[in-house]
């Protein structure tokens, strides 16, 4: 196969996916909303700026949504969109293939 002619779409996927942290963040909002705080306590060992780098990188993909609520303080959630909602199957799959494999 020659893989110079891979399908972009394919790679985009991938670099998206394939960085660090990316998947366990999906994956934790696969539990539902979550604030910042609540990220952050189930991936201690990513620091503050890259969790915010990678949150802004789901947002600018339509991967998550980030929902500010006007209360005092302000509250703001994140939560997967459609699209995010979308890779279940993928990060399920992925989970199954570590158990199994690694």
């Amino acid at each position: 196969m020659d893989y110079s002619q891979m399908c972009p779409k394919y790679e985009t996927a991938i670099d998206l996916l394939g960085k660090k942290w990316t998947g366990l963040i999906i994956r934790v909002l696969l539990d539902g909303p979550k604030r910042f705080k609540d990220i952050k306590a189930q991936i201690p060992d990513m620091s503050d700026r890259i969790l915010t780098e990678r949150m802004k990188e789901l947002e600018q993909q339509n991967i998550i949504v980030r929902n500010v609520f006007p209360e005092k303080p302000v509250r703001i959630e994140y939560v997967l969109s459609e699209k995010g909602l979308a890779l279940r199957p993928v990060i399920e799959s992925i989970q199954s293939w570590g158990e199994r494999w690694t």
